[in-house]
């Protein structure tokens, strides 16, 4: 691997790129006087322009949001690029030949033969588009229109078909002044008995471009029952194709997924163009691979590790899609954003849903429903007989460990306890401190949880976890609830007192957000609050970290349209049900272990509680605030 750009290298970049030829590409650009242009800004909405680009200085700043620098900053932060591939990418349209530091010279030839090759597929993509109008691609134009895709739907993607003879394609690149050598390497041909042939005959073809819009590789479908190849047949691995650092879609996708923070993946070529024309704008797919690190890379410099972002997995319900869905759920935790599954009814995918139900059924399905870890653990206690007791502590030998992976504590103590629901074990403490046990074993090096034959008593209990500070990301439902209520807590106290100040610490499941819900406290509440009453609440933390959480929760976007009484009540109500509901598991579980012989006088108290708490839960469902 090259090493770091020469510095000089990257200066003439600079020097040679002019920033308004750049920033033209992507926006208008009018005469602002003294030299300089100005345009609405693409980083942020406006209405009018505050966008302003100094060609003379080779820098863009604006005046609304704050953004700025060189064209190198400019062109990473819009095609959402490293510097690296932004330097490669300029040096490409400018002609020059970039030097590698630490990794030696890169020799002029490497930086000529991936333009070589970039431009290669380029003309294949034209060429395969036009054969898409001719007689024998008949057969594909059926193939697209049977799943509801018309000329213009393949124009939008770029959709061609490739000649069934031998060496179609082959001869027309030659004729563009190729090489054979290049049409090799480039995997658009292979070798011949008699020289160079096409790789793909007389199929569908889609072109797949990496993040900076560039063709770099193309997924081919077979049409014909006498094609002995595979059903999709992807461009092998080549010197700008790498299919686990590809996604197909990404750069028709890319802007919505980092303007909206959720992007959608879906299983095939067909899948995204069917979501795409049902509005759903962020769906990409992997090419011919497993979902994988590399690909979670690309979409979290998309998502910007916003702790509102989502990632919506829709897999076939068959038994291949749930096994893709469980290989998914193995590198969860490298997000940063919050990951669910979407599964079709009947078990279609996207495009059979579109043809059968319409463009409204495909938005619906993306709606985020399912946590990927709950699928994830409830496709492993499903396969085990829960009505016994060997069945469940063989479930939750299966489950624990996958449980003790989640890296953030509250997030595995809350899963812990919804795992302990779903494997029907009243002692939700005992799996708690199971799945902390087997996390605290894999942090040290192990690479399984200790027996299930062990008492509960010699599993220790988990330390408290201490509040994470400003970098926290907490991705539960429950969590983002007792986020945004804090938020309100803090920035708009008159829209949830006094109900708020009436609520205990733990209420709150997250050790952090007790600890700051702990401060509102000791600070007076928000009842009545003064004019530094945020100090007030600074003031009461415990140390910096939780003072840091305090400042971010004070700062920080409430997720709401509107931020009225009614937001704040939906608020209140969901943390309140939650921490009703959890007592009520807490006294079942109690009433389970009396059982019918355990003291009366106890035991007519525990059943008291029970109704008092489900008559105060379903007042709470059905009165929403009233019954606070």
């Amino acid at each position: 691997m090259a090493g770091r750009i020469n510095d000089d290298d990257v200066k003439a970049v600079r020097d040679a790129v002019p920033i308004d030829a750049v920033v033209s590409e992507y926006l208008q650009l009018r005469n602002a006087g003294g030299g300089n242009l100005k345009g609405l800004c693409p980083f942020h909405d406006e209405k009018s322009p505050s966008f302003q680009v100094s060609p003379s200085k080779g820098l863009f700043h604006c005046f609304g949001c704050q953004e700025g620098g060189d064209t190198i900053a400019f062109v990473m932060k819009i095609d959402h690029l490293s510097f690296s591939e932004t330097v490669e990418r300029l040096a490409a349209k400018a002609g020059i030949t970039l030097r590698y530091e630490e990794g030696g010279y890169n020799p002029g030839h490497q930086r000529g033969e991936r333009i070589r090759l970039v431009e290669a597929h380029k003309a294949a993509a034209e060429y395969y588009a036009d054969q898409l109008g001719s007689p024998e691609a008949e057969i594909g134009r059926k193939f697209l229109a049977e799943r509801g895709f018309d000329q213009a739907a393949a124009e939008h993607f770029g959709v061609g078909y490739s000649p069934a003879g031998w060496d179609h394609l082959t001869r027309f690149l030659r004729g563009k002044g190729f090489s054979d050598k290049e049409l090799i390497l480039s995997g658009l041909s292979q070798d011949g008995r008699r020289g160079p042939i096409d790789r793909f005959r007389g199929r569908l073809m889609w072109p797949i471009k990496d993040v900076g819009g560039e063709i770099v590789g193309f997924g081919a479908r077979k049409l014909r029952d006498d094609d002995n190849g595979p059903k999709y047949l992807n461009t092998p691995e080549t010197p700008i194709y790498k299919k686990s650092q590809v996604l197909y879609g990404i750069d028709l996708a890319k802007k919505d997924i980092a303007k909206i923070s959720r992007a959608v993946v879906v299983e095939g070529y067909t899948d995204v163009m069917a979501c795409h024309l049902a509005g759903v704008t962020t769906a990409i797919a992997t090419c011919g691979t497993a979902f994988g690190g590399d690909h979670i890379k690309i979409l979290r410099r998309l998502l910007m590790d916003n702790g509102s972002a989502r990632v919506i997995f829709t897999f076939d319900g068959d038994a291949a899609g749930q096994k893709a869905a469980l290989r998914a759920f193995e590198d969860d935790q490298k997000f940063a954003a919050e990951t669910y599954i979407a599964i079709a009814p009947d078990g279609m995918d996207p495009c059979e849903l579109r043809l059968a139900k319409g463009d409204e059924a495909v938005a619906e399905l993306v709606q985020p429903r399912t946590p990927l870890f709950e699928f994830a653990l409830r496709q492993i206690v499903t396969r085990y007989d829960l009505e016994t007791p060997a069945g469940r502590a063989a479930a939750l030998d299966e489950a624990a460990p996958v449980v003790a992976k989640i890296k953030n504590i509250a997030s595995q103590h809350e899963v812990a306890v919804q795992l302990a629901g779903m494997l029907g074990i009243l002692d939700t403490q005992f799996v708690v401190r199971r799945v902390a046990q087997i996390a605290r074993w894999q942090r040290q090096g192990g690479e399984r949880g200790p027996s299930r034959q062990q008492s509960p008593r010699t599993y220790d209990t988990p330390p408290p976890a201490a509040p994470s500070g400003p970098a926290l990301n907490l991705r539960s439902p429950a969590h983002r609830t007792e986020r945004e209520l804090l938020k309100l807590a803090l920035q708009r106290p008159e829209l949830v007192s006094p109900a708020f100040d009436a609520y205990g610490v733990d209420e709150f499941t997250a050790p952090p957000y007790a600890a700051v819900r702990q401060c509102v406290m000791d600070a007076g509440g928000a009842t009545g609050a003064p004019s530094d009453y945020l100090d007030a609440v600074r003031e009461a933390a415990p140390n910096d970290s939780v003072r840091a959480l305090v400042t971010e929760l004070a700062v920080e976007t409430i997720f709401a349209k509107t931020v009225d009484e009614a937001y704040a009540g939906d608020q209140l109500v969901t943390v309140r049900l939650r921490a009703v509901d959890r007592r009520i598991r807490d006294v079942q579980g109690t009433l389970a272990r009396l059982g019918a012989n355990g003291d009366p006088e106890r035991l007519a108290a525990v059943q008291n509680e029970l109704w008092v708490l489900t008559q105060y839960g379903q007042s709470l469902r059905n009165n929403g605030a009233a019954a606070l």
